[in-house]
């Protein structure tokens, strides 16, 4: 069931006098288990909704209308699908101890990867869930694969169930659907021999499986070799070599290179991140492949609109340690536009530790240490990838409490460069 958490005005929930609290219990005679499915049931024209009232009261309503027209029926949030494997490098348990509630959870959700392309591993489905996903055409799916061997990828996931993935996606791509998959490259565990394996059945599975990105894995002081360890430079190296070969083939047959490494296997390896031409139509840029080519190419087409800003004479742009160098190749075209210096602050990650190197997880109270009195004339840029949805670092500092702590100084929050340094038009 779904339960009603807004009502739309002027809306024909509004108008049969539905409230917040109740409990759609069926449409169209067909059980409704989540917002998605809810969805999914609502698309016709008449519709018979069987709900109970917050008294308890059972009523049937049925409702025709014009298929533009919104029921107006926004349901509460559901309740998060939660992951059933406990995998190697799982970032959870690279946690702090003392990290926020909403940091715990073990999220592995097909609704949260249809609708925001987060990652999922399908094993806490089977085959009726399968069946539903092809039936709804939730697609495209975004996929951890990790390992296509069956006995790798439970010793990966620690999941029986996790050796169905071929079967599973084989169900899904003859069902119709479209699925992005992934390998977090573990040494030792799915490399080598093992990454040739996979990337060679996905491809076999055909043009439904979109994509493969490759992404090292991440740790933290927290679950450093335990029992995974961070990939070498020879590792990462390897690892690029070894998606060539089905980047060239893909490029032949599919139009598209299809095999993308994600920029922190570059920086790994030692080598520079590609030109723009390596990721195609950039489909998986939230995912870390792509971010810092687009992140350079950004500025270089934009940054003759830069300007000098009243009242700063210096801007300092606060970020992690893997993305030092790149802002350092900016910084002087950057001071030279804006008429003052620009300085880098690399912040070390204390929240996680070191080998966190990502703007994106860096804690709050670790910028304000690193940055330390803020003073007149300055502008902080802070990386807005380490903000939440309500404005708050990963340790629970607000941008609020770093405003105040920073002033006089003048704080902005950005994903671009340049879009953060223009001067704000009324």
């Amino acid at each position: 069931m779904v339960r009603i958490g807004e009502i739309g005005q002027g809306s024909i929930a509004e108008a049969l006098e539905l409230r917040i609290g109740t409990r759609i219990l069926t449409v169209n005679g067909e059980r409704v288990r989540d917002s998605l499915d809810f969805m999914f049931r609502t698309a016709e024209e008449e519709i018979e909704l069987e709900a109970v009232g917050p008294d308890g009261d059972r009523v049937v309503y049925e409702i025709a209308r014009n298929p533009s027209e919104s029921l107006g029926i926004v349901p509460a949030r559901d309740k998060i699908r939660e992951c059933a494997n406990e995998c190697v490098f799982c970032f959870i348990d690279g946690n702090p101890p003392d990290a926020r509630d909403p940091l715990w959870l073990r999220d592995d959700d097909f609704r949260l990867s249809f609708t925001y392309g987060s990652y999922v591993t399908l094993t806490n489905l089977g085959l009726r869930g399968l069946r539903r996903l092809v039936e709804q055409r939730i697609s495209p799916l975004y996929v951890s694969v990790h390992a296509t061997d069956p006995e790798v990828r439970i010793r990966l996931l620690k999941n029986e169930r996790a050796g169905l993935i071929v079967e599973q996606l084989r169900e899904l791509l003859a069902g119709g659907l479209e699925v992005h998959t992934q390998v977090v490259l573990c040494p030792d565990w799915n490399d080598g021999g093992e990454l040739d394996r996979t990337i060679r059945d996905l491809y076999a599975l055909g043009p439904g499986v979109l994509t493969l990105s490759v992404v090292p894995v991440g740790l933290t002081r927290y679950n450093l070799e335990r029992p995974v360890r961070p990939l070498r430079r020879d590792e990462a190296a390897a690892a690029l070599r070894q998606t060539e070969a089905i980047r060239e083939r893909a490029g032949r047959e599919r139009g598209q290179h299809w095999c993308y490494a994600a920029d922190e296997l570059f920086l790994i390896a030692g080598r520079d991140v590609p030109e723009a031409a390596y990721y195609d139509d950039w489909t998986l840029r939230e995912n870390g492949v792509g971010a810092v080519r687009a992140l350079l190419d950004g500025f270089a087409g934009e940054r003759d609109r830069l300007a000098p800003l009243p009242g700063v004479d210096r801007v300092r742009v606060v970020t992690g340690a893997s993305m030092r160098p790149f802002f350092e190749e900016m910084a002087p075209a950057a001071s030279g536009r804006m008429d003052c210096a620009v300085e880098v602050m690399a912040v070390r990650n204390r929240y996680f530790g070191p080998s966190v190197t990502i703007a994106g997880l860096l804690a709050g109270a670790d910028i304000l240490d690193a940055v330390g009195e803020g003073r007149r004339g300055d502008l902080v840029l802070l990386p807005g990838e380490a903000l939440n949805g309500d404005r708050v670092f990963i340790d629970g500092v607000t941008l609020s409490e770093v405003e105040e702590r920073l002033a006089p100084a003048v704080v902005r929050t950005g994903h671009d460069l340049v879009e953060a340094l223009t001067p704000v038009t009324p």
